[in-house]
């Protein structure tokens, strides 16, 4: 008699994690933010609120633990809800962030200041060399801007509005990561400034720059919903 190896049952949810088990990637968290962002801006968030979840944003592994810090907002908030695992991480990547910037500075200085518009997304790269990124005069054309930042052996300085939300998750090795003013209260409308980083033996420094306010935080957003 012939015999068959009988096949292996199929895992539940269609995989052995399952769609909500899957590792988050950048473009998964690029969307919650937006959609959480759209929630500050409608008042369906408080500052607070939208400060906390934005903190989870970033500590949390999972696609099905980020589904959970957007259950309780509706569906067609912006129109932003994550899309499936199925989707191409890099369509959804470009359809959302859009471009990167990249600033670099080899053995030399750039800087990026004065009335500029900044992306969402800008890369920051110094080798031996210094970079300022001076947002306090920037015209923001959305609620969450992330700067990623690379320092060996340079210097990288980020510059952002009084009012402005800022946030930082980076680390240092033989050298420093800082972010100041992360406890002081910004305007609930205000922008959300995140400068992620890594420092071998350099210096990334980010804080809010005396003197410098954004107005009219609320009819901007407004403006830029509709």
């Amino acid at each position: 008699m012939e015999k068959h190896t009988a096949a292996p049952a199929p895992a539940p949810g269609g995989g052995a994690a399952g769609p909500s088990g899957l590792r988050a990637s950048d473009a998964d968290r690029d969307r919650i933010a937006q959609i959480l962002s759209d929630a500050l801006a409608e008042g369906r968030l408080t500052s607070e609120e939208h400060s906390e979840r934005l903190d989870t944003l970033y500590a949390v592994k999972t696609v099905g633990e980020l589904d959970l810090l957007v259950r309780d907002l509706p569906a067609d908030t912006g129109g932003r809800r994550p899309a499936t695992p199925a989707t191409p991480v890099a369509a959804t990547a470009t359809a959302v962030g859009g471009p990167v910037e990249t600033v670099v500075a080899v053995c030399s200085s750039s800087a990026r200041k004065g009335r500029w518009r900044p992306g969402a997304r800008t890369r920051a790269v110094s080798v031996m060399g210094d970079i300022t990124i001076d947002l306090s005069e920037a015209v923001f054309e959305q609620q969450v801007t992330e700067i990623t930042v690379t320092s060996v052996l340079g210097n990288v300085e980020v510059l952002v509005p009084e009012n402005v939300t800022l946030r930082g998750y980076g680390s240092g090795v033989l050298g420093n990561f800082e972010v100041r003013g992360e406890g002081v209260a910004a305007d609930p409308q205000a922008p959300v400034v995140i400068v992620r980083g890594f420092a071998l033996l350099g210096n990334i420094e980010a804080r809010p720059k005396r003197g410098f306010r954004l107005v009219d935080l609320a009819a901007r957003l407004r403006k830029h919903l509709d």
